[in-house]
């Protein structure tokens, strides 16, 4: 069971000195504590769960990008990129290039996008749901090309690239994790395009991530795929005051249920002994 860190609040206190410098202590906490990734939300504007909308909110490339100097091990990547944000090849080279400058560990995290407060006001990009899709699998089709240095044109029904050169390539190919659980659309192109889905930690027992699963699963055979190929990871929230033990438990059960790796968020800004609970728990369940 890997464990990961997803950061989702900037507010630390003491402006912008101490927003860098608790974002620089808890990633540096997460790289020396043996956690897998170190995730950051891809928004514009604050969206956590009681966050006013105005709040701190740094953007995801830049942010990881200083990461990637500032830590040395630990995997970097957005918990997600909605599709339609960037364009296509400007998103595949700002992956390519956090994957260069932190020696190959970088992730594409991608989603087909959903905030439409944030895009009405920030001018972003949002069209209907349908034609969200059809941008999200062009973007991964695209992605793979500029991967295999495959420059010949690229048109499809949204995107028409007439070079798409990829260099610099990464350092090795990014894994791409698709956010959601859409079982038509969504799981179909974990099956197709993914290395990594990202479920929901639903309170019933596990049964809504078994039964995305076992959708998962049938996308799958549909291809020809094996599932073990495809990580399963899981969104979750470390709870005030929980223990490594207790955390540790819950991944035990995730595990049982088939996901394979835990992505944390917690209430507020992360502080460094709530990553060090973590970094606890990654060591009892590797135990």
């Amino acid at each position: 069971m890997r464990i990961s860190v997803s950061i989702t609040d900037f507010s630390w206190p003491g402006g912008q000195a101490g927003l860098v410098d608790g974002l620089t202590a808890v990633a540096a906490a997460a790289d020396e504590g043996g956690l897998d990734t170190l995730w950051v939300a891809d928004h514009l504007l604050q969206t956590a769960p009681g966050s006013a909308p105005d709040s701190e909110m740094l953007e995801a490339y830049t942010t990881l990008g200083y990461l990637a100097s500032a830590t040395s091990r630990i995997r970097l990547g957005t918990m997600v990129s909605a599709a339609t944000f960037r364009a296509p090849a400007l998103l595949v080279k700002a992956v390519t290039t956090l994957d260069v400058l932190s020696r190959g560990r970088a992730w594409l995290g991608i989603g087909a996008g959903y905030q439409e407060d944030e895009a009405r006001a920030m001018g972003l990009s949002l069209p209907p749901v349908a034609e969200r899709f059809e941008r999200l699998e062009e973007t991964l089709q695209i992605a793979g090309r500029m991967w295999d240095g495959d420059t010949s044109a690229f048109t499809g029904r949204h995107y028409r690239l007439e070079r798409p050169v990829g260099n610099p390539p990464p350092v090795r190919r990014p894994k791409v994790l698709i956010g959601g659980t859409g079982p038509k659309q969504t799981l179909r192109l974990v099956a197709r395009y993914a290395d990594a889905c990202n479920l929901f930690d639903v309170p019933d027992g596990g049964a809504t991530v078994r039964g995305h699963l076992d959708v998962l699963a049938r996308h799958c055979a549909d291809l020809g795929r094996p599932i073990e190929e495809i990580e399963k990871t899981i969104a979750t929230r470390l709870a005030p005051g929980e223990s490594s033990v207790d955390f540790a438990r819950r991944c035990e059960e995730f595990a049982s249920w088939g996901i394979d790796h835990a992505v944390v968020i917690t209430a507020g800004p992360w502080r460094r002994d709530a990553v060090a609970v973590l970094a606890e728990a990654a060591s009892l369940v590797a135990a």
